[in-house]
């Protein structure tokens, strides 16, 4: 990564600006072409610097749910069970944690109704119990990352 490569992380992670065409503006303000401004963004994701690259939608706030989950998965099986919950189009995130339930995931669905049948789904597909930890009340802590 280089120093524009730097800076582009730093501006990203204070969100697009809303209008027309963000990246011009972004790309403009780093004196690069849209082009090249893509093609970075690109190259962190293919090198794994960036994991993702995309808009954050509150699921609640548009009428669905999100809940965070574990799973007691026998490490023999982590990553085909990984692979299995991974699959879900309402599974967010995934994480391998040292601890009795090791493994972490958050669901968001597009109605609450849902929430409880995709939990079922996904012990049925991976045989292992999910535990379901719905989100009580919200904290905003403005995570941002120097890079």
């Amino acid at each position: 990564m280089d120093s524009v490569d730097a800076t582009l992380v730093n501006c990203l992670q204070d969100g697009l600006p809303v209008c027309s065409r963000p990246y011009d503006d972004i790309a403009a303000s780093l004196e690069l072409s849209v082009d090249e401004l893509l093609s970075r963004i690109q190259h962190l994701l293919d090198d794994k610097v960036l994991t993702r690259f995309g808009p954050m939608f509150n699921a609640e706030n548009l009428g669905g749910a999100l809940s965070l989950c574990a799973m007691q998965v026998p490490l023999e099986r982590y990553d085909e069970v990984a692979d299995l919950v991974n699959a879900f189009p309402e599974v967010a995130h995934n994480y391998e944690r040292d601890h009795l339930l090791n493994m972490w995931f958050v669901i968001a669905t597009e109605r609450p109704e849902q929430a409880g049948a995709v939990l079922g789904e996904i012990e049925q597909a991976t045989g292992c119990r999910v535990y379901d930890m719905p989100k009580q009340e919200e904290f905003y802590i403005g995570l941002k990352l120097a890079v």
